[in-house]
């Protein structure tokens, strides 16, 4: 079992960053593929980024260039840093683990955070 706690949201202007954590526990962290998540009212939760067990990365065409996703083993940690931010990635970010799995998106989550609220304003 894991348990994931996001946190870092909260309101920036349109060009700024901002720098989201999400918390594992347990203590196979590094054996989890990691992914972020998005969903805006009214729209179905999307991908934005993962990094698997590997360290490799994926993004979804509307964030990359924006956003890079990292991982911390040691510190049980996967951090999404922002920048550019715009009206449109307002959104609650949910952070996600899957087990030894693939980071494409489309790729099943086993475990999920509760979310963290991320608003841009123009």
């Amino acid at each position: 079992q894991v348990q994931l706690v996001e946190s870092g949201g909260g309101l920036v202007q349109a060009g700024g960053s901002l720098r989201l954590s999400c918390e594992a526990s347990g203590r196979t962290f590094s054996s989890y593929t990691m992914g972020w998540f998005r969903q805006a009212p009214g729209k179905e939760r999307e991908f934005a980024a993962a990094i698997t067990w590997g360290r490799s990365t994926y993004y979804a065409d509307s964030v990359k260039g924006r956003f890079t996703i990292s991982r911390d083993n040691a510190k049980n940690m996967v951090i999404l840093q922002m920048n550019s931010l715009k009206p449109e990635d307002t959104a609650v970010y949910y952070c996600a683990a899957n087990y030894l799995g693939g980071g494409r998106p489309g790729q099943k989550y086993d475990y999920w955070g509760q979310g963290t609220q991320v608003t841009v304003s123009s």
